[in-house]
């Protein structure tokens, strides 16, 4: 006897850990009309309970059957009762699966999220609560009450307060109506916008309080979400002003030393691009378990490989034609058609992949529903590291001092023994391998192919007129203002005519100021 008792418990213990739910609300679900099925699941949701959750799981996953009058599932191969949890036995012969349909499937969809609201790990409630902003409807309104009585995370609790108020919209209460369009001023959201626009219509919404306490709460959102578009214009300023500036940079100082229009320095950019593809291609085949790091070992790559392209153009062709505008202008064209043929040859004409490192995917959320993109977040920083270095380079070392004086004076600096040829290339070295850190950052969030630095010739150009020749203070506030000018432009009236107004005003400005924001001072530069 006691043997058998003991089995009998085994048995009871082996049995889905399920409550009973209402075998008619259960039922219900096997109906023919899709308005049975979805008050069905309306009602098993607003029950929150964690068997509920399965048995709908299950109806969204088609594994949901119905024989006679009895509605299960199955536990792996074994069919349970989805009210009760029993095990059927023996098991039916015969059976239907649940069919749903779009618009059954939309509702389940929300069922089964507000379900999730009450799970222990924190990732599913979160994720549940950001699906349930855009279609809570009214039946969620008392699993969404518990589910915010019950939630002690700050984050989830904000969302969970916005879905409550969305979805009591519906509510036969004015009172009710009330509290939820107040509280929707809280969300710098264009969905929370589009539920209160239709309450300003005294045929839509009849209480007055709550026609104007949506008026107010229209105000609130629309002053959130210029706030917002102000600010993500602004980032996005920053982001583009920051590949300006590394593009721009390793220019300052080649045209500020030399003179030199190099039109090539696009092409330098790419290829700091190419080295961070080449170095992603060593990680994936020889170190697959850092591959989220090759973009830390491609940045003295790309400098390095830049570099010594720089200083391979400066020695062969550059040298020859200083003091020759023209004949310069048109061979660094030329050498730019070369290197974008090469990089054909070598890589093919389409463009290549390159893959974002995990920390650099994502995003933070500064504000409701802007989300600053990590990789970008890393370019500005990654800008700031490179402009420091420079700057130390520049003004506490002696071929910064080098470089300084053959920019003022390069007759005078190689009288008192300046080797002026040997900085030339050091300098022309430098700002390629800079301009290669620009392709660094550029292969993060653009594609990579080999005429990718044609459109950030003239942008940079631009910047070093802009800022003044040599300056790297001018280069740093023109790239920034400029990239951050051009995306409120855009945003305004579009990219090419953008585009136009900056190059207009460019113009306007050297005129004015031939010497850019920033001039350098010396006797020989003012003579």
């Amino acid at each position: 006897m006691k043997s058998i008792l003991f089995s009998l418990l085994l048995w009871f213990c082996a049995l889905p850990a399920m409550a009973a739910l209402d075998p008619a609300v259960v039922k219900q679900l096997a109906a023919d009309e899709s308005d049975d099925k979805i008050a069905a699941i309306q009602q098993l949701a607003a029950s929150a309970d964690k068997d509920a959750a399965r048995v709908l799981k299950a109806l969204s996953e088609d594994a949901l059957f119905v024989s006679g009058d009895t509605v299960y599932l199955l536990d792996g191969e074994k069919p349970v009762d989805a009210a009760s949890g029993a095990l059927i036995q023996p098991a039916p012969e015969s059976y239907d699966a649940i069919t749903i349909n779009n618009r059954i499937r939309s509702e389940l969809s929300n069922a089964i999220a507000a379900l999730r609201l009450f799970n222990p790990d924190r990732a599913v409630r979160l994720a549940a609560a950001r699906e349930l902003q855009s279609n809570a409807g009214i039946e969620l309104v008392p699993v969404l009450a518990r589910a915010l009585a019950k939630e002690g995370d700050p984050e989830i609790k904000a969302l969970l307060k916005l879905a409550h108020a969305q979805s009591s919209l519906g509510s036969p209460d004015a009172g009710l109506r009330l509290t939820a369009v107040e509280a929707l001023a809280d969300s710098a959201s264009a969905n929370a916008k589009n539920l209160l626009l239709p309450l300003l219509d005294a045929t839509n919404e009849p209480d007055e309080r709550v026609r104007k306490a949506a008026k107010t709460s229209l105000k609130a959102i629309e002053s959130s979400l210029a706030l917002g578009e102000t600010v993500g214009q602004i980032f996005s300023g920053l982001s583009l002003g920051s590949i300006l500036l590394l593009a721009a940079l390793g220019l300052a100082i080649t045209y500020g030393v030399m003179g030199v229009i190099n039109m090539a320095h696009g092409e330098l950019l790419m290829v700091g691009a190419y080295a961070t593809y080449f170095t992603q291609g060593i990680f994936r085949t020889y170190f697959p378990a850092y591959l989220d790091w090759y973009v830390v070992a491609a940045v003295p790559a790309a400098f390095l490989a830049a570099a010594l392209v720089g200083m391979a153009l400066e020695r062969t062709v550059i040298r020859k034609l200083y003091g020759r505008p023209l004949e310069t202008l048109l061979a660094t064209w030329g050498l730019s058609l070369i290197l974008i043929q090469a990089a054909r040859v070598l890589f093919g004409a389409q463009n290549v992949e390159l893959a974002n490192p995990s920390w650099m995917s994502g995003g933070v959320e500064v504000l409701a529903g802007m989300v600053l993109p990590w990789n970008r977040i890393v370019i500005i920083g990654f800008t700031l590291f490179v402009l420091a270095l420079v700057w130390v380079l520049m003004n506490r070392t002696r071929l910064g001092m080098f470089v300084r004086a053959v920019t003022q004076n390069r007759p005078m600096a190689g009288c008192v023994g300046v080797p002026t040829g040997r900085i030339d290339t050091l300098a022309f070295g430098l700002g390629a391998g800079i301009a290669g850190l620009g392709g660094v950052a550029l292969s993060q969030i653009a594609n990579v192919g080999p005429d990718m630095g044609q459109g950030y010739i003239v942008d940079s150009f631009m910047v070093v007129v802009l800022g003044g020749v040599g300056q790297l203070a001018g280069a740093v506030w023109a790239a920034l203002g400029l990239g951050i000018v051009t995306k409120f432009l855009e945003g305004w009236a579009g990219a090419v005519i953008a585009k136009i107004a900056v190059l207009v005003f460019i113009i306007i400005f050297i005129q004015k100021r031939p010497q850019g924001l920033f001039a350098l001072k010396g006797r020989f530069v003012e003579s």
